[in-house]
């Protein structure tokens, strides 16, 4: 085993299956007897980045840089807390075999998928009215979804079970519908149409943009008029600006409009959402920790771009990758 040092982006890795030190970072740690709300700190925190137990204190993820920064940021504040730990680089000669080690990171997974699993068909059965309740748990189990999809290394077989049971919730909990009323359809422009917003794009009208030309129209045009110019030639449609067919609604951003009025369910696109809501609303409704770091990358994007397209293109190179991190997991549509 080979000492590592951190390094790399945040960002989430693919496992590096070659490596020359080993295709494994071990955290090996001693925290102090007490107190007892810092061993349930470090072990969520454990759990938080998917990392597997593989005996009494000693703890394994692939090697990746994101595997290697969120170990030696742990194991920093488990010395600051008064604990001992090292991050170990290791190849397995004998003992636990690589496939063992994968069976137990899929096993952690499975557990974490049924749950959820579980959870979902708990809503079901209790849903039924189509409420703010039912759709706000549903919400919560799409957000964590996510986030298991994204520690999952090795392809757990639970996953499509879980996706399974989360789509009859979701058909569960749609309200009745009333006799000889035609079921409600998302709407669905013509692909190549003008959309038109307010110029000066920043976070919500950016993602909105990135959204509609990768989801719903992916030969839309974009044209940008002055705050105050509401006017549009046959065929356009607006959004986020005043009277816009698309814009906030409620205490929706648009982004959430979009989301909710073309019936895009996707859980990685939820979670984009939530970010997108409280870095343009700025009412901490979601509280993600992600919020910060978007909003600082936008912030940059705008800075060095003064012109609309540019932003746009260089937000979608940015919506994608944040896309593919939080599991990239397909509309449903």
């Amino acid at each position: 085993m080979t000492g590592r040092r951190a390094g790399g982006s945040r960002s989430q890795q693919r496992p590096v299956l070659e490596s020359p030190g080993g295709r494994w970072l071990l955290l090996i740690h001693q925290l102090p007897p007490k107190p007892d709300y810092f061993r349930v700190k470090i072990w969520r925190r454990l759990q938080r980045i998917g990392a597997v137990a593989i005996k009494n204190s000693v703890y394994v993820l692939p090697h990746t840089e994101q595997a290697s920064e969120d170990f030696q940021w742990l194991r920093r504040e488990i010395v600051a807390g008064g604990g001992e730990a090292s991050v170990c680089q290791a190849a397995f000669v004998d003992g636990l075999s690589d496939g063992q080690i994968e069976a137990l990171f899929r096993a952690q997974r499975d557990a974490e998928y049924a749950e959820l699993a579980r959870a979902a068909a708990e809503v079901g059965r209790e849903s039924g009215n189509g409420g703010d309740r039912d759709s706000g748990e549903l919400a919560r189990l799409e957000r964590r979804l996510a986030e298991i999809a994204a520690l999952d290394h090795f392809g757990a077989l639970g996953r499509r079970a879980a996706e399974a049971a989360l789509t009859r919730a979701r058909d569960r909990s749609k309200p009745a519908r009333r006799p000889r009323t035609p079921a409600a359809r998302p709407t669905r422009p013509a692909h190549g149409h003008t959309w038109v917003t307010r110029s000066g794009v920043h976070v919500d009208r950016i993602a909105s943009a990135w959204l509609i030309r990768r989801f719903i129209d992916p030969k839309a045009r974009f044209r940008f008029v002055a705050s105050h110019d509401a006017r549009t030639a046959p065929g356009e449609l607006r959004f986020d600006m005043f009277e816009a067919e698309y814009t906030h609604e409620g205490d929706r951003c648009t982004f959430e409009t979009l989301l909710a009025r073309f019936g895009l369910t996707d859980a990685g696109l939820a979670v984009i959402g939530e970010l997108v809501h409280d870095i343009d609303c700025k009412d901490g409704k979601f509280g993600r920790s992600e919020t910060a770091g978007l909003e600082r990358m936008v912030a940059g994007v705008v800075r060095r771009h003064a012109g609309d397209d540019a932003r746009l293109e260089r937000g979608a190179a940015v919506l994608d990758d944040l896309y593919e991190a939080f599991g990239g997991l397909g509309a449903r549509v």
